[in-house]
């Protein structure tokens, strides 16, 4: 069963931009100057949009001098997915044998 804080992480994957830093996180660690040259979006808008990603314990952060970098958490991914394949086996479960509710 997906919990409130399920439905926060899968809100804050929702938007183009962050789900395109989660992607782009997933191959390398970047800094923001990194960032700002793979989405060519604004430094500040990025710098909101990866303060809502830790926040939401999606990322970490390294301080290197004067930048900033930051890593993908795979495990919060890998839960998100585990309910998702969790939804998916019971889907097929479900229509496998062909149950359905009857109406009164």
């Amino acid at each position: 069963m997906m919990t409130s804080a399920d439905t926060d992480l899968i809100r804050v994957l929702a938007d183009p931009l962050r789900l395109q830093i989660v992607t782009l996180l997933s191959r390398e660690t970047l800094c923001t100057t990194h960032l700002v040259e793979e989405t060519g979006a604004k430094q500040t808008n990025l710098s909101n949009h990866l303060r809502v990603l830790r926040e939401a314990g999606l990322v970490d952060t390294e301080p290197c001098g004067r930048f900033t970098y930051y890593r993908l958490r795979p495990d919060a991914i890998e839960q998100l997915a585990g309910q998702f394949a969790a939804l998916a086996r019971s889907a097929r479960l479900t229509a496998e044998a062909n149950f359905k509710r009857s109406c009164p």
